[in-house]
């Protein structure tokens, strides 16, 4: 094991070691995502073939290694035992909820049903409640439940009469997350252009919330779902307006998000939100395709995310291209202790994720407000414990120490235990380590799925044109860190140039291993507080970085 620390403290806030991904969320068809975020982990249900209801676990906005269940089979022959669409994943009031649409194998019986789960899990068992209905019960898809002001409402696309001419927005009190207490109040009709490319039928659906600020906002999709043109539109609720009164939705003429060709985004929509870690940032969650003919196949979730404008409305932007690396959600990576599982001064991670077997580093946050250093034991998966100097920190200000970790291939749990009363509290827990291929390509440079990669893939260079840029690195404070590259497949010949900052060095990288068995590669680069950028430039020969730890060894 190596053994590091340091003992500074910020330069300024300092919100986890950042880093980049891509879309899409999941290798699999996730067609209409419902993303939740609570106590450390994210949560995904979607349409499963419409024949179950899955929900997915992870600890990051990326689900390619998230945990997978599915949480409920409809019993055969009933009302709701075909074309399962939609689900929504809500927590509320103290309990969880999944709405979602189903029928009898025919599609003018489509209604809103809902589950309530058995426990605090997500992933725990849940029993079926019933129908939610209002008194009309006329067709019905894509409900969830919408809280405001302390009060409920459901809100859902709806059939007007028993004819699929045109899906429209009501919304409806209710009394509590099983039950509409009063009539539908139609908000919305496709009434405008966009909303009626590809039809009849004419469409409104896919709806979901957003607040801040006091402004309430139903972000619904408009034009056909099996055509490119589904896009997003948006009703905003005059500020202190009743969300029962029609009058007081105010409908944006044009779409919020739309089909980008020169991106090669297709057809997005069908959207939830969620937050970063932090809860610093909204981000949105939509599906989409990259076929201009691929109608209902392979729709999968992206995630950008959202700013606002003057006026407080929010803006998405364009849809991004897959190639693009965004920086992750504020916050990611950054486990707390207060979703860890604690026993007095013990606390164990679960579900970190780990691809490969492999030494990964691990940055501790903590606060010693004591005089004298303080010895904590880390151990992952039961195994030896590993001794971390915890030096003193200062009256309520954050320290920092690293140490590097055996992870196996899948699942791991990391323990930390410190002395009682010995004035040390540990706060958080990051693995500070970028994958190559989630990072932005240039010239050359490209992903290359590999099995025995940490992420499953690679960033190939190949061409003296190549590079890789290493964004919105984070280091808690400036100094000198040992920056390790695990080096797949390189030639004999290969050379590579670093540029940290803008400031360049060549470096010959190690010789050729047994084919896809990592070379590991360490330098010595000084990084800033705060945000950093990494260049790898490909000067001779061709190599794969299979991924980037930072840590900082002992002074």
């Amino acid at each position: 094991m190596l053994l590091q620390h340091n003992n500074g403290v910020t330069d300024e806030v300092y919100k986890g070691h950042g880093g980049t991904f891509k879309n899409t969320l999941a290798e699999i068809d996730t067609p209409d995502p419902s993303v939740i975020y609570r106590e450390g982990y994210y949560y995904m249900t979607f349409t499963h073939n419409g024949t179950d209801i899955m929900v997915m676990k992870s600890r990051t906005l990326d689900f390619r290694q998230a945990e997978r269940k599915v949480v409920w089979y409809p019993p055969a022959e009933t009302a709701y035992s075909a074309n399962l669409w939609a689900p929504e994943l809500q927590y509320i009031r103290g309990s969880w909820y999944i709405y979602f649409a189903a029928d009898d194998g025919r599609n003018e019986n489509h209604r809103m049903y809902v589950l309530q789960g058995d426990s605090g899990d997500p992933l725990g068992g849940y029993t079926f409640k019933g129908q939610v209905t209002d008194s009309t019960n006329k067709w019905a898809i894509d409900g969830l439940a919408m809280e405001a002001d302390g009060e409920l409402y459901f809100v859902w696309s709806g059939w007007e009469g028993e004819m699929n001419a045109a899906q429209n927005t009501y919304i409806a009190p209710m009394s509590d997350p099983l039950t509409i207490s009063g009539p539908r109040v139609l908000i919305s009709e496709p009434l405008l252009p966009w909303e009626q490319a590809g039809g009849p039928p004419y469409i409104n659906e896919g709806q979901s919330v957003l607040q801040r600020d006091g402004r309430v906002f139903i972000v619904y999709s408009g034009a056909g779902s099996w055509t490119p043109h589904y896009s997003l539109g948006m009703l905003a609720l005059k500020p202190g307006g009743n969300p029962l009164e029609a009058a007081d939705w105010i409908k944006s003429e044009e779409p919020l998000l739309a089909m980008d060709e020169a991106a090669g985004v297709y057809g997005p929509g069908h959207n939830s939100f969620t937050v970063s870690p932090d809860g610093s940032e909204q981000w949105i969650v939509y599906h989409a395709t990259t076929g201009a003919a691929d109608g209902w196949n392979n729709r999968k979730a992206r995630a950008q995310r959202v700013s606002w404008d003057n006026e407080g409305l929010p803006v998405f932007g364009k849809p991004l291209p897959l190639s693009e690396a965004l920086n992750v959600p504020s916050g990611t990576g950054v486990f707390r202790a207060e979703s860890a599982v604690r026993s007095g001064n013990r606390l164990e991670f679960p579900s970190l994720p780990s691809a490969v077997d492999s030494g990964t580093p691990l940055l501790v946050h903590y606060v010693n407000s004591g005089g004298e250093a303080v010895e904590a034991l880390l151990s992952v998966n039961g195994g030896l414990p590993s001794t971390l100097h915890l030096p003193p920190s200062g009256e309520g200000q954050a320290g920092y120490a690293y140490l590097s970790l055996p992870f196996a291939a899948g699942k791991n749990t990391v323990a930390i235990e410190w002395p009682e009363g010995a004035g040390a509290e540990v706060q958080a827990i990051e693995i500070p380590r970028y994958e190559g291929e989630a990072q932005s390509l240039e010239g050359e440079a490209a992903a290359e799925d590999n099995p025995y990669a940490s992420g499953g893939a690679v960033a190939a260079l190949s061409g003296s044109g190549a590079a890789l840029r290493f964004g919105n690195i984070q280091v808690p404070r400036s100094g000198t860190y040992t920056v390790t590259l695990a080096v797949l497949n390189a030639s004999p010949d290969a050379k590579l140039e670093v540029s940290v900052n803008g400031a360049p060095e060549t470096i010959s990288l190690p010789g050729r291993k047994e084919r896809n068995q990592p070379a590991f590669m360490e330098l010595k680069l000084k990084l800033q507080s705060g945000e950093n950028e990494i260049i790898l430039f490909d000067r001779q020969g061709s190599f794969g970085i299979d991924y980037m730890d930072i840590w900082q060894k002992s002074e």
